[in-house]
Parts: C-alpha cells; structure tokens; sequence
C-alpha cells in the first residue's frame, strides 16, 4: 500500500497563491514612504469627506472675526490694523467741513474743487452705515489660522477647500479614465479603421495645448464646480486613451483572450471582464497621476477666474485673494493655502511611485 503522507507534507508545505492586490498591499507595506503618504492622503480624504457632509467648514462664509486678524500665534506678530470709529469719522466730517468753509472764506468755488461734493456725500454715506452697523462683540479676537480681509476664518476656508479641490480631482480623474479607458479599449482591440479615426481624434486634442483647452472651455460654460469638473474630465483623457490603447493591443493577442474567444465570448466580454482587470492597477496608477494634475489645473483656473463660482470656494480662490492681502503684510492665508495643498500634492506624488513599484509583476 502506498503511502501519500510525504506528498501531503509537501502540499501543506507550499504556500497559497496570492494575487497580484495582496502582493501589492504586502509590498506597499514594506515602504514606509509610500506607507505615511497613503495616510496622509487618507486624512486629507476625510477632511475633505467631512466638507461635503457639513461637518466642518460649512460656516466659512460667516464673519466670525476682525478683518485681517493674524493666526493666534502670531497675534502680537501681525501688521497693525486701524479701526474707525463712529467719533473719528464724526472728527473727520467737522475737519472737513471746516475745509469747506475755508474754501468758502478764500473764496474757492466747487468748479475748483469738482470732487467736494462727492466726498462729502460719501462721507456722510460712511457715517449713516457705521451707526447702523450692529455690534461686533461676539466677533473673535483671533483664530487659530486668521482671517481674511472679510473676517471670514481661514481655516474653515482651507477645509472648504480642500473639499472643493478634491472633489473637482477625484471627479475629473475619474471621468477622464472613463473615457480614456473606452477609447483606448475600442482603438487597442478593433485596431484598423476603429484605430485611426480615435487616433485623428486623440492627434486633434493633443495638438492643442491643455492649459489654452482648459481656459476655451471654461470661458464658454458657466462657472461652477460642474463645469470644472467636466472641463477637466474633456481635455484630460488622452494620456489615459494612450496606455489602454496599448495595453489592449498587446492583451488581445494573449492566450487568456483566444480561449476566451474559442469558448463564444463576446467582443465586450473579452475588453471589459477578460483585459480590463489585467490593467487595472496600471489604472491605479493613472488615477492618482490624473488627481494631482487636476487639483493643480483647478488652482490655475480659479487664481485666473475661470474656475469655481463667487459663492463657493477652493484652493485656487483663496490663491486669487492672497496677492492683495500679501502687500499689506497679511500672509496667513497664503500660507495655509500653500501648506495644505503642497502636502496634499506631494503625498499623492510619493504614493503613486509607491504604487507603480508594487504593483510592477516584475518586481519579485
């Protein structure tokens, strides 16, 4: 009688196969680099997660401050800031009215001075809104990140933001590789005709710059984050239109793909439920890649004034309202713009080499 325990020892012996998403996740643990940046893009993801439920940032819009106030650690840092008062501009109507009656005395008519009226009657204007202005006392002294030149708090911007900005990346990317990844599928597998008329297409979008794209189709939607997203998802699927298209017309001749089609499956069954799982963390790659472009566009568009509407916000507004603040001395905003989104954009940057090495079935 034979015996089978060795062959049995043996078989226990062996390791389970693993896939290539576990290989992967044991390889990304293994780089602590890529480690820290998929969690500091995680935190980012629900801070952002937590804008769009209302949880926090959703009173970004209030004036909960004095106008310019500095971060609380740089409270006695700050520029100095003059406050008006219902008694100074009640000095500054008398000193003005003696200049006026001066004028009058030396016999200074208003064709000479043709601005007087003007300034008197702004003046005047100035004073009625500061004595109908209601109390500020509830208003802070000062915030953990400032406020703006409205008194609105900086960090509840910065958290709007954040939202706003990961929204639009993470949308476009997404929508981009939809419509990359389609066509690249129908060019790579059909090849010929199907081939050359998406490449003449692909050729007409490549031939024109991305940034003068961007600004052509921003100018002619409405503004809105729907249109950003949408202008970005229009003019930045090429890249992923040229790896599918690649990697489809190197997969549809692999053995997988004939037995495939030895065994009845169709043209859409092979692309999509035979080839498409074997790219996609190639995808993965590109989706990350994709998401750091599109939150940099939309700080572009929105710092010209072609992205997100006046009633909402994002990284690239609070950019648009920096340069002013800078040359009074008020940096706090920049700065909280700067940091938040060179952090965000440099962890997405280090995951995505993470990801390409270990999801590379090259790599051992």
């Amino acid at each position: 009688m034979t015996n089978h325990t060795p062959l049995l020892a043996a078989d226990a012996a062996c390791p389970a196969s693993r896939s290539l998403w576990q290989l992967g996740w044991q390889r990304l643990r293994r780089d602590r680099l890529g480690l820290a940046a998929l969690w500091v893009v995680a935190a980012f993801v629900l801070l952002a997660l937590a804008g769009w439920l209302g949880l926090a940032g959703s009173h970004w819009r209030h004036e909960v401050a004095k106008p310019n106030t500095p971060p609380a650690l740089f409270k006695h840092y700050g520029p100095a800031t003059v406050e008006l008062t219902a008694a100074d501009i009640d000095a500054a109507q008398q000193q003005h009215t003696s200049a006026a009656d001066a004028s009058a005395a030396t016999g200074m008519s208003a064709e000479d001075d043709p601005l007087a009226a003007d300034m008197a009657a702004a003046q005047a204007t100035a004073a009625q809104n500061a004595a109908a202005r209601p109390a500020v006392a509830v208003h802070a002294d000062s915030l953990l990140c400032g406020s703006d030149s409205r008194g609105r708090d900086v960090l509840q911007k910065v958290i709007q933001g954040t939202a706003t900005s990961l929204l639009v990346g993470l949308s476009g990317a997404l929508l981009a590789m939809l419509i990359g990844t389609v066509l690249g599928a129908l060019s790579g597998y059909f090849g010929r005709r199907v081939d050359d008329l998406l490449m003449w297409f692909y050729s007409v979008f490549t031939s024109v710059p991305d940034m003068l794209l961007l600004l052509a189709f921003s100018a002619v939607m409405s503004r809105g984050i729907d249109t950003v997203i949408m202008v970005m998802a229009l003019t930045s699927w090429t890249g992923t239109y040229r790896l599918m298209r690649a990697e489809f017309m190197k997969h549809k001749c692999r053995e997988y793909v004939q037995a495939a089609d030895a065994i009845g499956a169709s043209h859409c069954s092979r692309m999509f439920r035979h080839i498409l799982p074997n790219v996609t963390h190639l995808l993965l790659v590109q989706f990350s890649i994709l998401t750091v472009a599109l939150i940099k566009y939309e700080a572009i568009l929105s710092f010209l004034g072609f992205g997100v509407g006046v009633t909402q916000t994002s990284w690239g507004a609070m950019l648009a309202e920096a340069p002013a603040e800078l040359l009074q001395g008020y940096w706090w905003q920049m700065a909280a713009v700067t940091l938040c989104m060179s952090l965000l954009v440099t962890a997405f940057s280090m995951l995505t080499d993470s990801l390409r090495d270990a999801l590379d079935p090259k790599v051992k």
